[in-house]
């Protein structure tokens, strides 16, 4: 049995997941109404408005948090 999605919201949310290095998926919502994945990482780092995170190939992406859920799965 798997466990929920935890969705992230809150500073303290992202901070613990950078901490722990937790591998954090970044959804945002297609033409159809559905959330689909756009990207998978470790968060690098935070703010306000955007979320940086590093790929399994050391690459960077920054999301808007106004248009992106952040998603990891809890153990």
């Amino acid at each position: 049995m798997s466990a929920m999605p935890q969705t992230l919201v809150k500073n303290v949310d992202f901070f613990v997941a950078a901490l722990s290095q937790t591998y954090v998926s970044a959804l945002q919502l297609d033409p159809d109404g559905m959330y689909s994945q756009v990207g998978i990482g470790i968060v690098e780092k935070f703010a306000e408005d955007y979320v940086r995170l590093k790929r399994f190939d050391g690459s960077v992406s920054h999301y808007d948090r106004e248009i992106t859920k952040f998603q990891h799965n809890k153990a």
